[in-house]
């Protein structure tokens, strides 16, 4: 399950975290503004769809990347995918963690699970296009991918 600190509010779709102060793409991606930058990992329901995390591509700072286009790779024991960016940008730093302890998408995919860091480039608009954790939308998402998967 993943960590957050007791005082973030957080939306819970079955046994699925969605904290309040992310943003959320329709494949299974949270981000985070920090500033200038924004931080883009993959969400508790999304790390559970993919299964244990065996390996994450790196991405190199300075890629430049489109909003749902590929931004890395994932392989788990079941499934090896593109994981899409949530917005586009520079990305400023990749996870590096991840290389050596790719299950931090499992355990901590909110906290020390995230993947890249990113500088956004058209963030005006681009956000109202990704959802938010009291929207109607996000959780008609994740429960009917909930009941098609069995999750």
């Amino acid at each position: 399950m993943p960590t957050l600190p007791a005082e973030v509010e957080k939306l819970r779709l079955g046994k699925y975290l969605f904290p309040e102060e992310l943003y959320y793409d329709r494949t299974h991606n949270w981000v985070r503004l920090e500033g200038e930058e924004a931080v883009q990992g993959l969400t508790s329901f999304g790390q559970a769809l993919a299964g244990e995390i065996l390996y994450v591509e790196p991405v190199p700072a300075g890629r430049k990347v489109r909003q749902g286009e590929p931004l890395l790779s994932l392989e788990s024991g079941k499934w090896v995918g593109r994981i899409q960016s949530a917005l586009s940008g520079e990305v400023l730093a990749f996870n590096s963690a991840l290389l050596e302890k790719p299950e931090l998408v499992n355990k901590d995919p909110y906290g020390a699970g995230w993947l890249v860091r990113l500088r956004p480039s058209a963030l005006e608009a681009e956000l109202p296009a990704l959802l938010r954790a009291g929207d109607p939308e996000l959780a008609s998402l994740i429960e009917a991918e909930r009941e098609k998967y069995g999750l």
